[in-house]
């Protein structure tokens, strides 16, 4: 069990990390204007709020202090 809190820890911490650099984009598609079967689409790249990233680094690390201590 602790080694499993260890690596979901890890690969948390580690997708946090990735997202606070601004590395985790994602498409976002919005119609403009629709006229009968007629559409104007609209695709823009976003990225994932920096915060995200910071909030998923505090959870990774806590897990992985969670799973590395003894229980006495």
């Amino acid at each position: 069990m602790r080694a499993g809190l260890i690596v979901v820890g890890i690969i948390i911490a580690a997708l946090g990390i990735w997202v606070a650099l601004g590395k985790f984009t994602y498409n976002d598609n919005e119609t403009k204007a629709q006229l009968g079967p007629i559409k104007v689409q609209a695709s823009e790249q976003k990225s994932v709020p920096v915060a995200l990233g910071y909030v998923g680094i505090i959870v990774g690390a806590g897990l992985v202090i969670a799973g590395a201590m003894r229980k006495s």
